[in-house]
């Protein structure tokens, strides 16, 4: 049995898609593009570890959430499945359609974080431990919009203001995760990139105005001489959110691999 939270939406039969959101993320993200954008397909959108309502137990590694999608997928279905990963949860797809290719069909890349300056994460990482929380609601939502969701319909951010933020200490508010599984998870988009099956076909969206890019130059030119006319690339204008800020457009190109 996986020990995922596990957030599903569409028909119960069909084509499945597996959907991986990003570092910080959660599962019921996806609702919006599921049900609006794909409601004749079923998509299965765990929390990862150390996210969500999922486990938090360690260790928090790529190795272990593609173990906990192995369990996950051989539960809900002994067909192949399109896998789509946001950001860290690009960097889970590759992993899994490396150790696991008999589970994936198709992969959709969306801006996926993957290899990154090793000193950029640090950065990152130490900012998250020094801010882990915010006073209130309102400092959260101006994150949000400062932080690549300015794009995003604003009833989807008050979506995941609902869903994500708990009560923290001393009535502030924080985000539904495991720190400390976080920034372990920061840590490993510093790892090499690995490369799907050379004949797995993949889609890959890069968010241009990502600065600097999370999709880097060296991924970007191996990932196409690896897998020649089985990559299609796709640069959106648009910031990191790629499925909340263009869902008809994603709906459109998962839409190509089902």
């Amino acid at each position: 049995m996986s020990d995922l939270h596990v957030h599903r939406f569409g028909p119960s039969t069909g084509p499945i898609v597996l959907a991986l959101h990003g570092l910080t993320g959660h599962g019921r993200r996806w609702r919006a593009l599921a049900e609006e954008q794909l409601p004749g397909i079923r998509v299965v959108a765990p929390d990862l570890r150390g996210h969500g309502r999922s486990t938090s137990l360690p260790p928090w590694d790529f190795e272990t959430i593609v173990a906990d999608l192995e369990n996950l997928l051989e539960s809900e279905t002994s067909k192949p499945v399109v896998v789509v990963g946001h950001s860290f949860g690009g960097a889970v797809a590759l992993h899994l359609s490396r150790t696991r290719p008999d589970l994936v069909r198709a992969l959709a890349l969306l801006d996926p974080a993957i290899a990154l300056d090793p000193e950029l994460l640090r950065t990152i990482a130490a900012s998250v431990l020094e801010h882990p929380d915010y006073e209130n609601l309102e400092a959260a939502r101006f994150d949000k919009l400062e932080t690549a969701w300015a794009e995003v319909d604003p009833a989807v951010l008050e979506e995941e203001l609902a869903e994500h933020l708990v009560p923290s200490t001393e009535g502030r508010v924080a985000w539904r995760l495991f720190l400390p599984a976080i920034l372990s998870y920061w840590g490993q988009l510093a790892r090499e990139f690995v490369l799907p099956p050379a004949d797995l076909p993949t889609l890959l969206v890069q968010a241009m105005k990502v600065r600097p890019p999370f999709v880097t130059p060296a991924f970007r030119t191996a990932l196409a001489a690896h897998l020649g006319d089985r990559l299609a690339v796709h640069e959106f204008d648009c910031d990191h959110m790629v499925a909340q800020a263009r869902p008809a457009e994603v709906a459109a190109l998962l839409r190509t691999l089902l």
